[in-house]
């Protein structure tokens, strides 16, 4: 009897396979990522929450490892995490509070240099351009504000967000120990040791860029303050705090930072004093990536530039400055994910002894070819 043959090549047949699996992941992502905007309120404080034990969760295991309660040791964790958010914030925010006008006016000024220098033509005008910016932050105030209920209603939502991921940290940190026993619990049957490790793995990834990231954010911050300092330029505290913040949203907030720290140097102190100020900003920069990342920053999240900075677009469009502040962890810790279920679906390497048929010992048996 002939059999039939298939209507479509082996080729063509793998790739519709592969294109319905690519679909049924895409569709599955989009439905997870609207019910993460549907359901912010809710898991924004998940996310910071996780950031926040990842960021000290080495602090609450030394303290652990020492005797001290889980309880008291997350409490004191806690505590910890609200003195150096709440102090960081503090510095920065006076900070640029103190230098925002000299460095809004050297910017200005530096506008219009360009604009002398490069023979910029047309009704191109900082001063309106400034003037215009300064309009259009004010009605976006108004509009964001929507009145004094609309602000408090803000502020609220802001300090409920805050409080409840503060609550959240708190029960990760005290209950870390028992997450092993939930990725068991949850998982189906015979995954349960997948599950965990993809946990872990995807943990220790947000656990390393946001320690690393906090790390070199400070160093960069504080070379590039002590250079501008140097260099006499003016507003170097807040332009270190713009450095400190930027650190977070990668390459394009070294950038950001880097140019306006250039920037306000070619405004008051002329074009010589800029190239410096441009020669430290490199420097750090190059110090950072080939030496400070690879010393501090953990190997779970060494992505590629272009792996990183499709993830920032992609959280900028999705969630905006929080979005961008997210998606690297999280593209990390999707990528720990994806390893973990790689090395799953491997077999197990064979045993040496199983690679070759044991020999037949039989009394029956004719003698082997070494006549053992």
């Amino acid at each position: 009897m002939q059999t039939q043959k298939p209507l479509l090549p082996i080729g063509a047949r793998r790739l519709a396979a592969w294109c319905g699996v690519v679909l049924l992941v895409a569709g599955v992502a989009a439905v997870a990522i609207w019910l993460c905007v549907a359901l912010k309120t809710a898991v924004t404080p998940v996310l910071l929450a996780l950031l926040g034990t990842a960021l000290l969760g080495p602090v609450h295991r030394r303290l652990t490892a020492h005797g001290v309660n889980r309880s008291v040791a997350a409490g004191f964790t806690c505590v910890l995490l609200v003195a150096v958010v709440g102090g960081a914030g503090y510095i920065v925010v006076t900070a640029l509070i103190d230098t925002g006008d000299q460095i809004v006016r050297s910017l200005k000024e530096a506008g219009q240099w360009v604009v002398d220098h490069f023979g910029v033509t047309g009704n191109t005008n900082v001063d309106d351009l400034a003037t215009s910016g300064k309009k259009l932050v004010e009605k976006f105030g108004a509009s964001a504000a929507g009145g004094l209920l609309s602000g408090l209603s803000l502020v609220g939502s802001l300090i409920a967000t805050s409080v409840l991921a503060l609550l959240l940290t708190f029960f990760f940190l005290r209950d870390s120990d028992r997450a092993a026993q939930l990725a068991h619990s949850i998982a189906p049957r015979g995954a349960g040791d997948l599950v965990e490790a993809m946990g872990r793995r995807a943990f220790e990834a947000v656990e390393g860029f946001m320690r690393g990231t906090t790390f070199i954010a400070l160093i960069d911050a504080v070379c590039i303050t002590v250079g501008l300092l140097i260099l006499r330029v003016p507003g170097a505290v807040g332009l270190g705090a713009l450095v400190l913040v930027g650190a977070y949203i990668p390459y394009l907030g070294a950038f950001i930072s880097g140019a306006v720290a250039v920037l306000v140097a070619l405004a008051d102190r002329g074009f010589v004093i800029a190239l410096w100020a441009l020669g430290v900003v490199l420097a750090v920069q190059v110090m950072e990536g080939h030496v400070l990342q690879p010393m501090i920053q953990s190997r779970t999240v060494q992505m590629h530039p272009a792996t990183i900075m499709i993830a920032l677009t992609a959280g900028a469009s999705v969630a905006g400055l929080l979005g961008m502040l997210l998606a690297v962890p999280l593209c990390a810790a999707a990528f720990g994910i994806l390893g973990e279920l790689r090395k799953g679906q491997l077999p197990p390497p064979a045993p040496p002894d199983a690679q070759a048929p044991a020999p037949d010992t039989s009394p029956g048996a004719p003698p082997s070819p070494s006549g053992a």
